[in-house]
């Protein structure tokens, strides 16, 4: 997908980037985020400098992305836990009501009792 050179303005400064067609209005979303996030920082802290408030909002951003992955690993290890479970009951019924046998390459195999 070719990319084309689009222009977009962040606290008062042009930018001229490209982006793939299909990725334009994410990219705009992320440009209007980006704004108020400086222009928020800006009211709330009353730093001018605005090297210093991109810095700032990097760090933010930054933080929240670490605090996003760490939420999603903890997510991945709980379904995690509660898949084996799962599993561990299945095979625990299927037991109950058949015979289980294992084989070499790990795998169940059941087969009823008549």
């Amino acid at each position: 997908m070719p990319e084309k050179p689009i222009d977009i303005q962040i606290f008062g400064r042009t930018l001229r980037i490209n982006c793939p067609s299909k990725q334009k209005d994410a990219l705009n979303k992320a440009v209007e985020d980006l704004t108020k996030r400086l222009q928020d920082l800006k009211i709330k802290t009353r730093v001018t400098n605005a090297e210093q408030l991109v810095f700032i909002v990097a760090l933010n951003i930054c933080y929240e992305l670490a605090q996003e992955k760490l939420k999603t690993r903890e997510y991945a290890a709980n379904i995690e836990q509660h898949i084996l479970l799962l599993k561990k009951t299945i095979e625990e019924a299927l037991i109950a009501h058949a015979h289980i046998t294992e084989r070499v390459d790990g795998t169940l195999e059941c087969t009823k009792h008549i």
